[in-house]
């Protein structure tokens, strides 16, 4: 039997994007739903579309994430948000380039297909904290990645610590220090399914609750 890419997918609250979200998974990629707390049936929906769901009691996008890459099992493994604002048929983007040793991980930059998918407020966000990241690590990132592919061992290595908003950007600042090798590819970035809400981008409430998060990293 051929091994397996784990594709960890966070989810809030996510059940109108589930049935297209994994039904476009790729052969040879399996779905692992880190479930963090959905009221609205995510997790048994996703159980009965073929996923593996990983509960995880504690709040916070980093603690959804490290639960699943620890649910995972050894090789490559990628992070997608769960709310429909990726194609699961372009995982391959992010994981090709580990799986062959080009990359010790790549993350997807995201281009918006189309007007109002990428919120003025949240765009410029990301545009700050890329260029700190930027200026302070020396990747050439301009993204902070939602969309990523690693390996798991390695990735449990750097031992990262933040459960919340900031746990993306901990983890490039950590793989710069690390030296690994960083790529950023293009990945479409759609509207997410409606009925979802997106966590960050969804309000400037959202937006500001993940720049402070990130910026705590950024200062330790």
């Amino acid at each position: 039997m051929p091994h397996m890419t784990d594709v960890v997918l966070p989810c809030l609250n996510e059940a109108p994007a589930l049935p297209w979200l994994l039904g476009r998974m790729p052969d040879g990629y399996r779905p692992i739903v880190a479930d963090n707390g959905s009221t609205d049936g995510s997790p048994d929906l996703a159980r009965s579309l073929g996923a593996r769901v990983v509960e995880v009691p504690q709040p916070g996008y980093g603690a959804a994430v490290h639960a699943g890459v620890e649910a995972a099992d050894d090789g490559v493994v990628c992070v997608m948000d769960a709310d429909g604002s990726f194609d699961p048929a372009q995982l391959p983007r992010v994981a090709d380039p580990v799986r062959g040793g080009r990359a010790d991980m790549v993350v997807g930059r995201r281009r918006p297909m189309g007007r109002g998918v990428w919120p003025l407020h949240a765009r410029l966000g990301n545009v700050v904290l890329a260029r700190r990241l930027r200026a302070g690590s020396g990747l050439d990132v301009h993204d902070i990645a939602p969309m990523r592919a690693a390996r798991r061992d390695r990735l449990l290595a750097l031992d990262l610590r933040d459960r919340r908003f900031g746990y993306p950007l901990e983890l490039l600042i950590a793989a710069g220090r690390a030296g690994w090798r960083v790529r950023e590819v293009d990945v479409d970035y759609l509207p997410r399914a409606a009925g979802t809400r997106s966590k960050v981008s969804g309000s400037v409430r959202g937006t500001v609750r993940a720049i402070r998060d990130m910026s705590a990293v950024l200062a330790r």
